[in-house]
């Protein structure tokens, strides 16, 4: 299906989007933004009682990715993923841990778990970027949030329409809303069990499985590291979560490599597959006007 005139736009090639969303770094942001999306009641009740994060967390992860990757990437796809996504999360209701009904689709629920990700780049970026975004990178990057939003079905009266009305937005909903919820909990384990990965060839995945039970402990300490380091720090604070001067000295270290080696590699391993079909396309298109 082409994109009407009526569909929202995706962000556009060359932006800041394009050039964080599929760069490999990004897989370091997202369990932040995760974590701050289930840390409000309703949609970590949604989470807990319809995901299949527990049984099923490569798969859900996998699919998950796709869908970032797709709303910036993906053009015609990204709106027909938001479209997609909108119907998957009809069904999705029930009642949280306080009793009060909630609904995946309720606007407000639904655009903080887009919202979440504009503060978690923002400042997961300053560790991992050689240049920290200018003002107005930072502008453009929340402009460009917003169109995915769009594709996302989100109207507009239900997304600040600016970065400074975002930030007000957030800190009330630090102030209010959010709480350590049981998914916020067991995503910052690190003794939750998590199954062996089954993607990949068989010969990969039988020598995972056996060695998983070696593997598994300093990989649950690694995710429960970058959620938090690359959470904003008064989030962190609202949801209680403890970070230590040496966890943060660790992260500068930790950061610094990443932000030195990143850039060095060839394009194929930089950039996520479907972020490098998009680059390449892009370069061809231009070579040809």
């Amino acid at each position: 299906m082409k994109i009407s005139e009526q569909d929202p736009a995706p962000p556009p090639p060359g932006g800041v989007l394009w050039s964080v969303a599929g760069d490999v770094r990004g897989l370091l942001m997202l369990p932040a933004a995760l974590t701050l999306q289930v840390a409000r009641p309703a949609v970590g009740a949604g989470v807990d009682q319809h995901s299949v994060f527990r049984t099923d967390p490569w798969g859900r992860g996998e699919r998950s990715l796709r869908s970032v990757q797709l709303w910036v990437y993906g053009g015609e796809a990204g709106v027909e993923e938001g479209r997609r996504l909108r119907q998957l999360h009809k069904s999705i209701q029930g009642t949280d841990a306080h009793g009060r009904p909630y609904h995946a689709l309720d606007p407000a629920h639904y655009s903080w778990v887009h919202a979440t990700g504009f503060p978690c780049y923002q400042h997961a970026l300053r560790y991992l970027c050689r240049r920290p975004l200018t003002e107005a990178q930072e502008r453009q990057l929340y402009a460009e949030w917003l169109q995915v939003g769009r594709i996302l079905g989100i109207n507009d009266r239900d997304m600040p329409q600016t970065v400074e009305e975002f930030w007000p937005y957030f800190r009330k909903m630090l102030a209010e809303e959010l709480e350590p919820t049981v998914v916020v909990r067991e995503l910052i384990a690190t003794d939750s069990p998590v199954p062996a990965p089954d993607r990949g060839p068989l010969p990969v995945r039988l020598v995972l499985r056996a060695l998983w039970p070696v593997l598994l402990p300093p990989l649950a300490r690694f995710r429960a590291f970058v959620t938090i380091g690359y959470m904003p720090p008064d989030a962190r604070e609202a949801l209680g979560l403890d970070w230590s001067d040496v966890q943060e000295r660790r992260l500068r270290r930790f950061s610094r490599v990443v932000r030195t080696l990143v850039p060095l590699l060839p394009e194929r391993l930089r950039y996520l597959p479907l972020a490098r079909e998009a680059r390449a396309r892009h370069r061809d298109q231009a070579s040809q006007n």
